[in-house]
Parts: C-alpha cells; sequence; structure tokens
C-alpha cells in the first residue's frame, strides 16, 4: 500500500504537484479512518468530496458545451451524466491508484474498501476539489481533463448526437442500466489494402463479447457491433 502523508516531500497526483500536501492528504482520508483515530484529530474528504462534485460538473459541462455546440441540452446532459457517472469515476480513480493512497479504518481496509466504486468515486471527486482549492480552478480544469481522457475520448468517438440510430450510445446506455459499465471496442482484426481497409471490431463488456460489427472504418465497424449487441439482447435477428 502506497499512503499518503503531510511530510510527503513531492505529493502529487498524475501530474499535479500540490503546495499545500494537507489538502491531498484529506482528500484521501476516508471517514472510518478518523471515526478509528479521534486524538489524532484528522479531517476526512467528504467536505472536499461536496465541493469537488460542483467543480467536476462544472468542468465537463464546459467541456461538453464547448465540444458539441450544436447538441441539445437533453443530449448534452446525457453526455454529462456518464461522464461524472460513478462508473467512469472508478475507472479514472483505478488509473490513478488512488485505492493504495486512501487512508482507511480497519473496518473497510477487511472489506475490501480499497476497491469499492463508491469509495473511489468519492475520493477522486475529493482530489478534484483539493486541486481547486490548492491551484485554483484553471488547474483542475487541467487535471480532471487529463483524468478522464479516456473517457472523454469515449464520448467523442460517438461523434454525433445520441439517439436515432446511435447503436453505439444505446447499447452505451443499456451497459450503465444493467452493470453500471461503459462497454469497450476492440479492433481484432484490419485486412485489405490501405485505401479500402476493412475493420473487424468486438464490443465487451466486462470481458465478455456482445456483439461484432464489419466496416470499413473503425466508427463503422463500432456501430455494427453495437447494433449486433442490441439486437441480440432484443432477441431480433443479428445483422
Amino acid at each position: 500500500m502506497t499512503s499518503v502523508s503531510s511530510a510527503d516531500s513531492s505529493p502529487s497526483l498524475s501530474s499535479y504537484h500540490f503546495t499545500n500536501p494537507s489538502l491531498l492528504l484529506e482528500a484521501l482520508t476516508h471517514k472510518s479512518y478518523v471515526n478509528e483515530r479521534r486524538t489524532e484529530r484528522r479531517t476526512h474528504n467528504e467536505r472536499l468530496e461536496f465541493l469537488g462534485d460542483a467543480v467536476l460538473s462544472l468542468i465537463v459541462s464546459e467541456y461538453l458545451a464547448r465540444r458539441y455546440p450544436e447538441f441539445s441540452e437533453g443530449a448534452l446532459s446525457k453526455l454529462k451524466a456518464t461522464l461524472v457517472s460513478e462508473a467512469s469515476l472508478t475507472a479514472a480513480a483505478r488509473r490513478l491508484n488512488l485505492g493504495a493512497r486512501l487512508q482507511l479504518g480497519r473496518g473497510e481496509e477487511l472489506s475490501d474498501g480499497r476497491d469499492k466504486a463508491s469509495l473511489l468515486a468519492d475520493a477522486l471527486e475529493a482530489a478534484i476539489a483539493a486541486v481547486y482549492l490548492d491551484g485554483g480552478f484553471e488547474a483542475s480544469r487541467s487535471f480532471t481533463l487529463e483524468v478522464l481522457t479516456h473517457e472523454l475520448r469515449h464520448i467523442d468517438s460517438l461523434q454525433e448526437e445520441p439517439g436515432g440510430d446511435d447503436y453505439k450510445t444505446r447499447f452505451q446506455e443499456w451497459c450503465q442500466k444493467r452493470y453500471d459499465v461503459l462497454p469497450r471496442y476492440v479492433i481484432v482484426r484490419e485486412t485489405g489494402p490501405d485505401h479500402k481497409k476493412l475493420f473487424e471490431v468486438e464490443v465487451q463488456v466486462q470481458d465478455s463479447v456482445f456483439g461484432i460489427g464489419h466496416g470499413s472504418s473503425k466508427k463503422e465497424a463500432e456501430q455494427a457491433a453495437a447494433q449486433q449487441a442490441l439486437g441480440r439482447l432484443s432477441g431480433e435477428p443479428s445483422p
């Protein structure tokens, strides 16, 4: 386990280095740790989690509004809900290895608290707030967009407003409702010359293949894979 203390010489998360180490320590301290060590006068991360939720919402809303000026409010709200969901935040927190850095009480340690989605998502929100308080809004925006790079790329890959024949969005919404995770698209084969490529793509959910698609572009193959997955879920013949 990697811990964080106020004595760390260069406390950091991702590429951001803290001027005030106590903010990072607070962001990574769960209330179970404080409840078991009341004499230490430590502060847990719920205050920062509250602030981080608001900062995250503003950053993501601003990004989407600038990125997709032609989208309706409803479409933007759907994209925002995906980006700030527990599934997205948990995935980002795991890439940052926040679980190993959390300060937890014994009960949470014994119940695998370091891998709990709710604790990881909350810790990331607290970390966003810590960066905001330590370095200001621009620093928090850079940090947030950096740690959510994977999720933002996934959203960008849709390149169209949700609805209609956007099978990727419809399948993504199903995955979030059913499993609270995002589907993953994997290129399994490329054939043909460069000017006439054919792509074969699998759409995976929790390491299981739900659909396979083919197309002359990655986007087309991904849409076909999502369409096949949706067809199988509804019992309709696969395309």
